[in-house]
């Protein structure tokens, strides 16, 4: 099922239920699309009708924020999971991992995509990662075709949002892969080079608030979160 906050639809999915229908999209030779939506992203959804669109053509909206949360709490919505992009791509690569599914790692800068692989190889021993591609290849049917040749069941685009989820609709019909997931920064995450917050912020869904501290400069995009509270409290 879905919700609709202010305009864009969200998945209330688990993480267990996302596998499973992942898993049910690839036998099925079915093409699905996954975007995190957070309370920034929705902010800016109001106020541009192309975003709102981009967002509400994805087949699961994760809830990526505890604003979300508690904006369908608010609402006496049914979404009471937040889905951290970078944590279901694990779990994908778990599950990967498990039923020999094939993966491509896609963006970032040169060399990210490659040592992501390195150590994703290292937490989920047998997972098949078929290949990488950096993300400032300007050529873009090179890495369509790229894609193509190893024929990945599962493609995780790091480039950003809106331009991963923009790259992806733009691409879809082109590929021959089952599962796109946009996963902005994860790859350096996963390499060390970006740091996640301490697992007792996460837990409390505080990591945006461990962001300010350590990068006050996102103070201003910070500001999205009381905005969209108070939008939801004037609509509810």
């Amino acid at each position: 099922m879905k919700q609709e906050i202010l305009g864009v639809s969200v998945s209330d999915l688990t993480y267990e239920s996302l596998i499973n229908n992942i898993d049910k999209d690839i036998n099925e030779n079915k093409k699905s699309f996954i975007v995190a939506v957070n309370p920034e992203k929705i902010m800016k959804a109001q106020n541009s009708p192309e975003l709102k669109t981009l967002l509400n053509s994805a087949t699961y909206q994760i809830p990526d924020g505890i604003g979300v949360i508690i904006a369908s709490k608010l609402k006496k919505g049914t979404i009471t999971n937040r889905i951290t992009g970078i944590d279901l791509m694990m779990r994908i690569c778990l599950y990967a991992s498990n039923n020999k599914k094939r993966i491509f790692l896609y963006g970032a800068k040169p060399g990210v995509a490659e040592e992501a692989k390195e150590r994703l190889e290292e937490t989920f021993p047998g997972v098949q990662i078929v290949g990488t591609q950096h993300g400032y290849e300007a050529d873009e049917d090179k890495v369509i075709e790229q894609i193509n040749n190893v024929n990945p069941d599962i493609l995780f685009v790091a480039m950003g949002s809106p331009n991963q989820e923009n790259w992806i609709i733009r691409n879809m019909g082109r590929l021959q892969v089952n599962i796109f997931q946009g996963v902005g920064g994860s790859f350096d995450v996963i390499c060390g080079n970006t740091k996640r917050a301490p697992k007792s912020f996460r837990n409390l869904g505080l990591e945006w608030l461990y962001r300010l501290i350590t990068e006050p400069q996102r103070f201003k995009r910070q500001l999205a979160l009381p905005k969209f509270l108070y939008k939801i409290l004037k609509t509810s």
